[in-house]
């Protein structure tokens, strides 16, 4: 895993703006024009999810292979699955002027995460960034991952549409609501991991809002188009990662990333109580009183003795 920086955060919420307007310029594109028909997208968004998915399995096959750190990878990994919680979302949710079952797709995306956070955390009993050196545990990364791209989409959407707040309003409420918790991390003695995961779910609908905000027509957007706003975003997120790869400022150093030691509740403890110690009392000690010292002059009466050089 990456370690948790400024470029991290930065990347993150681009792939999260991708996520929005990618998914809105595939559908669009398969289905033929930004005019076509609702039975026209809805059938185009299901071809684009499952080719997004498909790739998105090639990317992770990719991953899990990799015994280290790899930028290109993993942001890619990111953007595909991105778009892909995405499309999740907007397949419950319907296309169309006013898309459907908003509270409910919400509500369940809500639940859902916090599901997958508790199973991860009473398997791995740790949810840090730093742990994640198990394929087990960077199975339950990954899931969280794409649950909170889903998640970010029905809030963000719930709060920009069915709220009528607007996109520039409701991406002004995400960006206080991120600085409320970085100002409580900062000045609170709250858990990191928290509120990381806090942040991180809520770069999400941040991202969704900032993406709306510049490519959707009305509803206070600049109306730039999604091929627009897609084209510079992944521009944008290509030399970031390219200057990651070649500098790599983003590396855990090795005595953080082993500071979380891998503990798992069902495994013995490595360092368990009725192991022997190597310094246990009852061990006879190396120093025997019965050997000879090797520079003790009087160790065996018939060698003869070696004199000094003066």
């Amino acid at each position: 895993m990456p370690e948790v920086t400024l470029y991290f955060w930065l990347i993150k919420c681009l792939c999260t703006t991708i996520g929005e307007t990618l998914s809105d310029n595939l559908t669009t594109s398969f289905a033929g024009s930004n005019n076509a028909s609702v039975h026209a997208l809805n059938v185009a968004a299901i071809k684009v999810m499952l080719i997004t998915m498909g790739v998105l399995a090639v990317m992770l096959a990719i991953q899990f292979t990799r015994k280290r750190y790899i930028a290109a990878i993993y942001w890619t990994n990111i953007v595909v699955i991105s778009v892909v919680g995405t499309q999740i979302t907007d397949q419950f949710e319907g296309n169309g002027a006013q898309p459907h079952h908003m509270w409910s797709i919400t509500i369940v995306s809500i639940a859902l995460l916090g599901l997958v956070f508790l199973i991860w955390w009473l398997v791995e009993r740790t949810l840090s960034m730093h742990s994640i050196r198990t394929a087990r545990r960077e199975a339950f990364y990954w899931l969280a991952i794409l649950v909170t791209f889903a998640t970010g989409t029905a809030v963000g959407d719930l709060v920009a549409e069915k709220f009528s707040l607007g996109y520039l309003t409701t991406l002004m409420v995400f960006v206080a609501v991120i600085a409320v918790i970085a100002a409580v991390w900062k000045f609170t003695a709250i858990n990191g991991v928290l509120a990381f995961w806090l942040a991180y779910i809520m770069t999400r609908p941040l991202g969704a809002s900032t993406g709306d905000f510049l490519s959707q027509k009305g509803n206070q957007g600049l109306n730039l188009g999604t091929s627009v706003t897609s084209y510079i975003f992944l521009a944008a997120i290509t030399c970031l990662v390219v200057f990651l790869q070649i500098k790599k400022p983003d590396l855990t150093p090795v005595a953080e990333a082993n500071a979380d030691s891998i503990h798992h509740p069902h495994l013995p403890d490595l360092h368990h109580p009725h192991l022997p110690d190597l310094h246990h009392p009852h061990l006879p000690d190396l120093h025997l009183p019965h050997l000879p010292e090797l520079h003790q002059p009087h160790a065996h009466p018939d060698l003869p003795l070696v004199p000094e050089v003066e």
